[in-house]
């Protein structure tokens, strides 16, 4: 019993022992791990505290350039308006000194005017004393003779036993009878001429005839009517906002019109080639129902291309219709563009058909070869159809086309020639001038404000496109609104509204107008991506 005791007692002594060994390994083990968490939890706010410094520095940095931008912006906008009112105050500096020129050059004039004045005065009056003293001496000359002529009529009533009053009356008789002989003569000598000359006048008074009993030609608007089949599909035309309205007159350049007309849309605009891309796209668009922005703008590319092959098509027609063969394919375009352009309100294609036929029909009577003279007429005028701007006069450009598409010289003189710009070196050159002005001075034929209309509108679009970053501009409304589209990538929203005022300043100082004109600058960004 003893011995279980001791051995308890020992057991426990020893568990003691063991405890406290393993009690003390534990925790020295526990205060390891707290350490390294500690170590490892400073390490972490390390690490986090040189992130939010380092975040903090970058935050700062790219303020800092957000602002040295700003400031650089700033002072290139500054600089710029700095060197525009210093080459506006050198242009002024300039204009004072050619105005000081002018007053210097004009007193200069002046002084030398008084002096020639006054050496023009006294001249005058020498000659005035001169011209006395030979008017007083022609007196004395006039009474000489007086006394002269009366001492010989004295002796000749004496001589010839006859009166003054008697000699007076044989030489009347004889004189009448000398007039007779000679008005009779010139009389014959009027009709040998009249009879030499019946041709050519009577040509004249057909000419004559024509000009006056030709009938008026309907003149070409610039504005076409669309008929809907219901007033609801206007809504779907507008679109929600607007959108649908907008995207069309954008890629047309025209303005659509939508009003309280019953079934129907205005379509306005003086190019009469986008009227009618315009107006066959809304037809395409109404019949096929799917209207939004992208619709549109592919309907209105097909449209342009339809209207491409439809203007060869009206070329070549018009060369069978006439009987000339053997065109350029490039002169047969041109052709089929003068239908979608009017000369002073005249519709080009039918002028230039007119003028064709009148100068084969003049040809044929005198003898020459008509076929060159029709030729000659209906390429008269393809100067003014040409795509690019040219500063040449027209019937010069008309000349070097037809002459670069190998034509025969006569049709190329007579091209150039019939405005006089180069001298006629062929027989049919004076044909295509006359029948020109034939055609183009018969009453109602054409009308010189349309003209000037239209030159007005192309100028104003002429003029915003001279500007860095546009890509389209369209005059509307009747020249009252100049719309401006510009690229979104060369061109910011800062730029935009600075250019449409550079844009009305250039109007107002280049160009005259009547009312006013309002300049809109469109800034459209898109971005575009192909899933495939």
């Amino acid at each position: 019993m003893e011995t279980i005791i001791i051995t308890a007692i020992v057991a426990l002594a020893i568990g003691v022992i063991i405890g406290r060994v393993l009690l003390k390994q534990v925790s020295g083990k526990i205060a390891r791990q707290a350490e390294e968490k500690s170590k490892l939890i400073l390490k972490e706010a390390e690490l986090q505290a040189e992130t939010i410094k380092k975040t903090k520095e970058v935050e700062a940095k790219e303020h800092f350039l957000k602002l040295r931008a700003e400031h650089n912006e700033e002072a290139n906008r500054k600089k710029e308006i700095l060197v525009t009112n210093e080459n506006k105050l050198k242009q002024y500096e300039a204009r004072l000194k050619q105005i000081e020129e002018k007053l210097k050059e004009k007193e200069r004039s002046l002084a030398k005017g008084q002096e020639q004045n006054k050496l023009e005065a006294d001249k005058l009056v020498s000659q005035k004393e001169a011209v006395a003293n030979q008017l007083e001496i022609a007196t004395k000359k006039i009474e000489e003779a007086e006394q002269v002529k009366l001492s010989q009529v004295a002796q000749l009533e004496k001589i010839a036993n006859l009166k003054a009053e008697e000699a007076r009356e044989q030489l009347i008789e004889a004189l009448k009878n000398e007039a007779q002989t000679k008005a009779s003569s010139h009389i014959k000598q009027i009709m040998e001429e009249a009879k030499l000359t019946a041709t050519k006048e009577a040509k004249k008074i057909v000419i004559n005839t024509i000009q006056r009993t030709a009938t008026e030609h309907a003149i070409e608007n610039c504005v076409s009517v669309f008929n809907l089949e219901s007033d609801d599909l206007k809504g779907k035309i507008i679109g929600r906002e607007g959108r649908n309205i907008r995207a069309l007159e954008a890629a047309t350049g025209i303005e659509i019109i939508v009003d309280d007309t019953p079934e129907a849309i205005i379509i306005s605009g003086f190019d009469p080639v986008r009227r009618e891309v315009a107006r066959l796209s809304l037809h395409r668009l109404v019949q096929d129902g799917r209207i939004h922005p992208a619709r549109i703008e592919e309907i209105v590319a097909k449209t342009t291309k339809s209207i491409e092959d439809e203007i060869v098509e009206i070329g070549e027609r018009t060369a069978i219709d006439l009987g000339i063969h053997g065109l350029h394919p490039e002169l047969v375009r041109m052709v089929g563009r003068m239908r979608y352009r009017s000369s002073y309100g005249q519709n080009l294609l039918q002028h230039s058909k007119e003028v064709a036929k009148m100068c084969a029909i003049m040809a044929s009577e005198l003898g020459l070869n008509a076929k060159l003279a029709k030729r000659a007429g209906l390429l008269h005028d393809i100067g003014k159809v040409w795509h690019e701007e040219q500063e040449l006069p027209h019937a010069i450009l008309g000349m070097e086309l037809a002459q670069k598409y190998k034509e025969n010289p006569e049709v190329c003189n007579a091209i150039g020639a019939h405005h006089d710009e180069v001298e006629m070196t062929s027989l049919i050159s004076p044909i295509i001038q006359s029948c020109d002005a034939i055609s183009g001075s018969r009453p109602g034929a054409r009308r010189e404000m349309m003209e000037s209309y239209v030159q007005r509108l192309k100028d104003l679009e002429k003029l915003a496109m001279d500007f860095k970053g546009v890509n389209k501009c369209y005059a509307i409304q009747a020249g009252r609104e100049l719309r401006v589209i510009v690229d979104a990538d060369n061109v910011n929203d800062k730029r935009a509204s600075q250019m449409s005022f550079d844009i009305s300043q250039k109007i107002e100082k280049e160009m005259q107008y009547p009312g006013q004109i309002k300049v809109t600058v469109i800034r459209e960004m898109r971005s575009v991506s192909y899933a495939k």
